[in-house]
């Protein structure tokens, strides 16, 4: 972010105890020896740190969609939300995961055009084909 954050970082060696074991946590899952910034906002209120801590940790988990695509669609909603420090940080977890210049053009090529037609089709408001509605 090109600005001065609201709230200053609270450090590794500033924090107390319960954001420590938020910051070890994440130090671990990651496994890197730093915290990134983001987290050292959120520290100024430990329970909020520790729930998006917890919540981002489960839903980023491998599971049905692989990490490279979860990082990649956290890439998508953080650009057409206009997140800069979003984008850097998932930009950066999904190059170290394997996505290639290629594919970033690609994915943001995609995240512009979905923006374009959903903004017309918002705008236009057609009916719902009977063919797209769930079948059950």
């Amino acid at each position: 972010m090109t600005g001065k954050p609201l709230v200053p970082l609270i450090e590794y060696e500033m924090a107390d105890e319960a954001v420590r074991a938020v910051y070890d946590d994440i130090m671990a899952t990651r496994q890197v020896d730093w915290v990134n910034n983001f987290w050292k906002v959120l520290a100024h209120d430990p329970a909020v740190l520790k729930r998006t801590w917890e919540t981002i940790k489960e839903v980023m988990a491998p599971g049905a969609l692989d990490p490279l695509v979860k990082e990649m669609i956290y890439i998508a909603v953080s650009a057409t939300n206009g997140c800069e420090y979003c984008t850097y940080s998932h930009t950066a977890s999904a190059r170290k995961l394997g996505m290639s210049e290629a594919q970033m053009m690609e994915l943001l090529a995609v995240v512009g055009m979905a923006n374009q037609t959903n903004r017309l089709a918002n705008a236009l408001r057609p009916p719902i084909d009977v063919q797209f509605e769930p079948r059950g």
